[in-house]
C-alpha cells in the first residue's frame, strides 16, 4: 500500500479536490506538483511511490488550496510556456494564451524581410515580441507597455531567454515611440473585452488586471485607436495585426478598410474562432 505522502496518492487526492472548479483537474495537480519538485511531469509517473518531504508536501498543499480558490496555475508557479518559451508571469499582466500563437504565426508569415522592424504594443510578459525575436534573430523589435511592472517583467524574460534583438520600454501605446520610426510589422493583443461581458467574472480573468482586458466602446476603443494611429508609423506595404474577440472580426475588418488598409482578412484560432485581423498599409493604394 502506498504511503499517504507518495506522489501517486497525492496526485489522486489533489485531482479530487480540484474537480469541482477545473476542467483539467489532473493536469493542474501534475503541473503544480512538478513545479514543487522541480521535475517534469514524466517524473511523476516514473516515480509515483516516492514520498514528499515535509517542506515539499506543505508547499504542494498550499498550491492546491490556491488553485481550489480559482487562482490561475501560471500565477501560482510564476511560469507559463508560450511558443515553447518559458516565460515568467505575474499578476501585473495577462497570462499568455495558446491562441495568441496564431498572432505570432500570422506575423511571421506576413513579412519576408530579413531585417524587419517590428513594434509590439502592450507587450505584457513580452510573449509575442520574444516569440518573434526567437524565430527571426535578424528582426529588430520594440516592445512597449504602459505598466512599469510589465516592462520590467518583459525585460527579465528577454534576458532569461538571451534574446538581444528586443528593446523593451514604457509607452502608452505610441506615446514614447519615436516620431520618425517606421515599422514593417505592428502587432498588438490589446484590451478588447466589453465592460459588460459576463466572462469577466469567470475563470483566470478574475485574477488578471482589468486594464489589460477591458476597453470602452464595447471593447473596440483600443483596437480602433491602434488601427488609426498605426498608419503614421507603418512603412510602405507594412502590416498591422490585431488580436480580438471571436465576435469582433467583421466590425474590425470594416474599420481597417475604412482607415485605408488593403488585403484585410481575419485568421481563426485553434478552436476555429475569429481571432486575428490584419491588413496591409500602402500609401499608393490606400486613402487617408
Amino acid at each position: 500500500m502506498s504511503s499517504p505522502h507518495a506522489i501517486e496518492v497525492l496526485l489522486e487526492q489533489a485531482t479530487s479536490l480540484l474537480l469541482a472548479m477545473s476542467d483539467s483537474a489532473r493536469l493542474d495537480a501534475e503541473v503544480l506538483l512538478a513545479d514543487v519538485l522541480q521535475k517534469n511531469r514524466a517524473y511523476l509517473y516514473a516515480y509515483g511511490d516516492v514520498e514528499l518531504d515535509p517542506a515539499a508536501l506543505h508547499l504542494f498543499l498550499q498550491y492546491v488550496e490556491r488553485r481550489k480558490n480559482g487562482e490561475p496555475i501560471a500565477h501560482i508557479t510564476g511560469q507559463r510556456e508560450f511558443w515553447s518559451l518559458s516565460l515568467m508571469v505575474d499578476a501585473s499582466t495577462l497570462i499568455p494564451r495558446p491562441d495568441t500563437e496564431v498572432l505570432v504565426e500570422t506575423a511571421l508569415r506576413s513579412c519576408d524581410k530579413k531585417n524587419a522592424q517590428v513594434l509590439d504594443l502592450g507587450t505584457g510578459t513580452g510573449a509575442i515580441a520574444l516569440a518573434l525575436a526567437h524565430e527571426q534573430p535578424q528582426w529588430r523589435i520594440d516592445a512597449v507597455d504602459r505598466q512599469l511592472q510589465a516592462v520590467a517583467l518583459a525585460k527579465q524574460n528577454a534576458q532569461n531567454l538571451q534574446l538581444h534583438n528586443v528593446r523593451v520600454y514604457e509607452s502608452d501605446w505610441f506615446s514614447a515611440v519615436e516620431e520618425n520610426a517606421r515599422f514593417d510589422i505592428i502587432v498588438s493583443n490589446p484590451p478588447y473585452i466589453a465592460a459588460s461581458d459576463k466572462h469577466l467574472c469567470e475563470g483566470d480573468v478574475r485574477f488578471e488586471p482589468r486594464s489589460a482586458l477591458v476597453a470602452d466602446e464595447e471593447g473596440f476603443a483600443d483596437l480602433f485607436f491602434i488601427a488609426h494611429t498605426a498608419k503614421k508609423y507603418l512603412a510602405e506595404n507594412a502590416v498591422l495585426l490585431l488580436e480580438h474577440g471571436f465576435e469582433q472580426g467583421e466590425h474590425l475588418r470594416n474599420y481597417l478598410s475604412q482607415c485605408g488598409y488593403v488585403a484585410v482578412k481575419t485568421e481563426n484560432d485553434y478552436n476555429n474562432n475569429a481571432r486575428v485581423t490584419w491588413g496591409v498599409w500602402s500609401r499608393g493604394m490606400s486613402h487617408e
